[in-house]
């Protein structure tokens, strides 16, 4: 079974060897033609003709081939079983035709005998047949002609192949492929860029476009980050059919287009929305590559700053904000709505309030301190949202923060019941209908209502606005609101029954919103509206003499009632430059386009006016007071800066002596060092305490003691001279004591005034004895050093008096006028207006009040008057003196002279740690 197997599967291959033996005389015609087109492709035949021109050469020699095979196939015979015997026999070296036997038969049907004899004859014929070949196919052409046809062909296509090298691949398919072209051909020229959005300030990003056929180019380097939503923008030149781009690595693209510019010349466009890399095709080749990072645009940070609502009786509503994005800001909102709507109520409105922002900032913080008194959800919680939109579209809201806005205190019940009103019909609690019920009968209680016409006839324009019914809904909604708002305010402040206070403080209010109007107008016409200037001028004038009418009807007022005013002169005036010096800065902030500061000056006007409206005449007692106590602190002041203008006259006076002595004793010193040849001294033999004392350092007492050669001794002075500065000296010591006995005077004034007492003075009297004793000893040295002392000692006082009138409250805020006195660190500086809030923040102060930016002993200053220690962080050492007398030269000498005794160690080592001491910061 075994050899049967064996043989079958013998048949069956050798089968299919005569099957490609009979098949493969076919093949050849077919395939010598596609060699022959292979190697016109390897020429570069076909490419050289148009691509329609290739196509039906392509689709003509594909034909032919095709024609050829089919007719070569039609010829194809299938073996036969004695054809397949044949070859085994052939191809295993078979004599006789062995295999005959196995196929053969009796020829008369054999009996049982015969038939087993004749399958043991085959059976022995089988095994005798040993290994079994099939043998290769035989596919060599037959003929000599057939032969040296194909030899020649494979060889054409063996030498081109090699002579084209890697090019070979691409030129046959570039033959086989119309629109393709192969890698020999030079590539377009492409010229491509990334333009940014407009919304970002980067410039255009050109690209590498190097590349190396159907390859990955070279040269490919990676590319600056572009933000999300960046075009590419590709130009080909050189290319007939249109070129392609296609993503790679996860880049997406959006929004691609193709134009073309001329029959060679293509423009293709796309937006990039992802990373990745961007492939630029043609013809079959891949033009370029470009990795591209995409940075995302991501949405702006915005957030709620700390604190935001209203405090405890304040009417004005703080809402700090915080605001940020990498391509800017291009509008800031927040958006409030009510937290608890109450049952019935249909306000459903949104109150938004618009940040105005400088142009489009990277990252804005401030805060905004609107009056929203007037509106309707006044002292009512509200929840609230800050809404930013960058430069790019994106959008972001700031996590909800729940407060309460502010809201005016009233005092009359007549207007809280108005305003109850008023606010039931606003938030749509109550109808029309209702609303005028409800008004008529608040005007027919008697009251004041009753006693002004004025006020009368607004209610009845309020009540026939409801009533009729040909007014729009929204006409009537927000006239009435309006006109019942008025009527509240008017009623408080007529509660006392002042006709001159209330009319001023109406005029006030309209004052102010005839400023904020004209503001509003000069920001949207610009800085150098000249008209518009002027007439915010004109209006900062009419809300000057309205404020001082407001002032003088207080002043009034508190006379009628008998209050208790000091007698201080010039009440009114100082009340008027408090606010004359706010609206100074806002016309400044206004001129310069600083409208936003501008804004805030109005505002703080705002506050203090209301302040105003609710003053009584106990609080104008109090302001007179504090003025009063201001002015003496003022005058305190003054007084202690000319004890210390006085007192460094006396100490110009004693160092003029010293240093003319100085200056006869370097004289007489030359004198005796001159060689003759008009060389200066040798300052290597002068002692180290007489090199200092020409520097005008100080000396350690341990160097004075130190044996050192004897100075010369000092010059006999001018007996006229000598007379002279002792007269000097006994006027100066005079003039010290007066000086002593006046400080002494200051000292007790201030603790009457404030309580507490400055210690400094108590040094300072001390030093000025110690220079009237070294005056009567005619020792300038040691007065100047006393009074250089008490000089400083002043200076301590001085600072000891702000920092005792600023916790005793001597330089607050007056209850309701903006602060006038001396300026404090909550005094705004016109800058950053927007992040201050108010109770004194951001109100600007007048500078000429105060004696500190005036006062040359305020500060430590140098000769020249400039202060001290600023950009340094060495403190001077008062001690030290610089003389005049000694010119740059000479002390250049004695310094480098000092330098050198200090690097030789074989000196006194207490000299040595001085001299280290000494020149240490230099």
């Amino acid at each position: 079974m075994a050899l049967a197997r064996h043989l079958a599967a013998m048949r069956q291959r050798a089968g299919l060897v005569l099957r490609v033996e009979y098949l493969w005389p076919a093949l050849l015609p077919p395939a010598a033609l596609l060699g022959l087109y292979c190697l016109a492709g390897l020429l570069r035949l076909p490419q050289h003709l148009p691509d329609s021109a290739r196509l039906v050469l392509l689709v003509g020699w594909l034909g032919l081939c095709g024609w050829r095979l089919r007719a070569g196939l039609r010829q194809v015979a299938h073996p036969t079983p004695t054809a397949i015997d044949r070859r085994i026999e052939q191809a295993s070296g078979l004599a006789n035709a062995p295999l005959s036997t196995l196929a053969d038969r009796p020829a008369p049907s054999p009996d049982a005998r015969t038939a087993f004899l004749w399958q043991a004859h085959q059976q022995r014929v089988l095994a005798s047949l040993g290994r079994l070949r099939t043998g290769w196919p035989h596919l060599l052409p037959r003929g000599r002609l057939a032969r040296a046809t194909g030899a020649a062909l494979l060889a054409a296509l063996l030498v081109t192949g090699g002579l084209a090298g890697s090019s070979a691949p691409g030129r046959i398919l570039a033959a086989f492929i119309p629109g393709r072209d192969d890698p020999d051909v030079p590539l377009p020229r492409v010229e491509a860029w990334i333009t940014t959005p407009a919304y970002t300030p980067d410039a255009p990003v050109f690209l590498n476009t190097g590349g190396d056929g159907a390859s990955a180019p070279a040269g490919t380097v990676p590319l600056p980050q572009v933000p999300q939503g960046s075009r590419l923008t590709a130009i080909v030149s050189g290319i007939a059919t249109p070129p392609v781009l296609r993503e790679r690595g996860g880049l997406v693209l959006d929004q691609r287009s193709m134009q073309q510019l001329d029959a060679h010349s293509w423009r293709l466009n796309a937006t990039l929305a992802h990373g990745g890399t961007v492939r630029l095709a043609g013809r079959g080749r891949t033009l370029a590559l470009w990795p591209v990072t995409v940075l995302p645009d991501a949405q702006p940070s915005v957030k709620w700053g700390p604190n935001p609502g209203a405090p405890k009786g304040e009417w004005r509503t703080r809402l700090p904000y915080e605001a940020s994005h990498a391509y800017g800001l291009s509008a800031l909102t927040i958006e409030m709505r009510l937290a608890h709507p109450a049952r019935g109520m249909t306000d459903t409105r949104v109150l938004s309030l618009p940040v105005t922002l400088a142009g489009h900032p990277h990252s804005i913080k401030g805060m905004l301190t609107p009056d929203l008194s007037e509106d309707p959800w006044a002292g009512m919680e509200v929840t609230g949202r800050i809404v930013a939109q960058s430069l790019s579209g994106r959008r972001a809201e700031s996590t909800p923060a729940t407060f309460s806005l502010g809201a005016r205190v009233f005092h009359s019940p007549l207007a809280r019941a108005i305003l109850d009103v008023r606010r039931r019909f606003a938030l749509g609690q109550e109808n029309r209908a209702d609303t005028a019920s409800d008004l008529e009968a608040l005007g027919d209680a008697p009251g004041p209502i009753h006693d002004h016409s004025g006020m009368f006839l607004n209610l009845a324009a309020v009540i026939a606005m409801l009533d009729n019914s040909l007014t729009d809904p929204h006409t009537a909604l927000v006239g009435a609101t309006n006109m019942l708002w008025d009527l509240a305010l008017d009623i408080e402040d007529r509660r006392d029954g002042d006709e001159a206070s209330a009319q001023a403080s109406l005029d006030v209010r309209a004052a102010q919103a005839a400023v904020a109007q004209q503001l509003a107008r000069l920001r949207a016409s610009g800085a150098q509206d000249q008209n518009a200037k002027t007439e915010l001028d004109n209006r900062l004038q009419a809300l000057r003499e309205a404020i001082s009418r407001k002032m003088q009807a207080l002043a009034d007022a508190a006379l009628r009632n008998h209050t208790a005013i000091p007698d201080l002169p010039g009440f009114s005036a100082a009340g008027n430059k408090a606010f004359s010096n706010l609206m100074k800065q806002l016309q400044s902030d206004a001129a310069n386009g600083h409208s936003e500061d501008a804004l805030k000056r109005l505002q703080d006007m705002e506050n203090a006016t209301e302040r105003m409206r609710n003053a009584t005449p106990q609080d104008l007692a109090a302001l007179a007071r504090q003025m009063l106590a201001q002015q003496k602190a003022q005058e305190q002041m003054a007084a202690a800066t000319d004890l210390a203008a006085r007192q460094t006259g006396l100490l110009d006076h004693a160092q003029s002596r010293l240093d003319e002595r100085l200056r006869a004793q370097a004289h007489r010193q030359n004198d005796l060092a001159d060689d003759g040849d008009g060389e200066a001294s040798n300052y290597t033999s002068m002692p180290t305490s007489e090199l200092l004392r020409q520097l005008g350092l100080p000396v350690p007492q341990e160097n004075e003691q130190a044996n050192t050669p004897p100075a010369p001794p000092p010059p006999m002075p001018d007996p006229a001279k000598a007379e002279a500065q002792a007269n000097a000296r006994r006027g100066e010591r005079a003039t010290q004591h007066a000086l002593e006995r006046a400080t002494e005077e200051l000292q007790n004034e201030f603790k009457a005034l404030t309580g507490k007492t400055p210690t400094a003075y108590d040094d300072a009297r001390t030093h000025m004895r110690d220079a009237r004793k070294a005056l009567a000893d005619g020792d300038d040295a040691a007065a100047a050093t006393a009074e250089e002392k008490a000089l400083e000692d002043l200076r301590k006082g001085q600072q000891q008096m702000r920092e005792a009138m600023k916790g005793n409250g001597q330089n607050s805020t007056p209850s309701f006028l903006p602060s006038f006195g001396s300026p404090s660190e909550d005094s705004s500086s016109g800058s950053g207006g927007s992040e201050q809030g108010e109770n004194g923040s951001g109100q600007p102060t007048d500078e000429s009040d105060g004696a500190d930016d005036h006062d040359p002993t305020s500060a430590k200053r140098d000769p020249l008057g400039r202060k001290l220690g600023e950009g340094s962080d060495q403190s001077p050492d008062d001690s030290t003196h610089i003389p005049d007398t000694v010119t740059r030269q000479r002390a250049r000498e004695i310094e480098q002279e000092l330098r050198r005794r200090d690097s030789d160690r074989t000196r006194p080592q207490q000299e040595l740690d001085y001299l280290d001491r000494l020149l240490k910061p230099f």
